[in-house]
């Protein structure tokens, strides 16, 4: 529980210093952090931030990659 915590805050934090962020971007982001998680992990946590409304899904573009942004 307090791996997903910390991952969770590591996200808000890279949204906020960043911009909007697709999941390949952000598990890179966190890789070069020194944090090893998976693009499944990081996705998992991004589904649950968008029920808790902390953070918002769309689509920029045509090319159909979903991206996240602090709400």
């Amino acid at each position: 529980m307090g791996r997903t915590r910390g991952l969770e805050e590591e996200i808000l934090e890279l949204l906020n210093g960043e911009g909007p962020l697709s999941v390949a971007f952000i598990t890179r982001f966190l890789n070069e952090r020194g944090l090893p998680f998976t693009r499944q992990k990081v996705e998992r946590v991004l589904r649950k931030m968008v029920d808790e409304k902390k953070v918002v899904a769309f689509y920029p573009n045509g090319n159909g990659r979903k991206h996240y942004k602090l709400r």
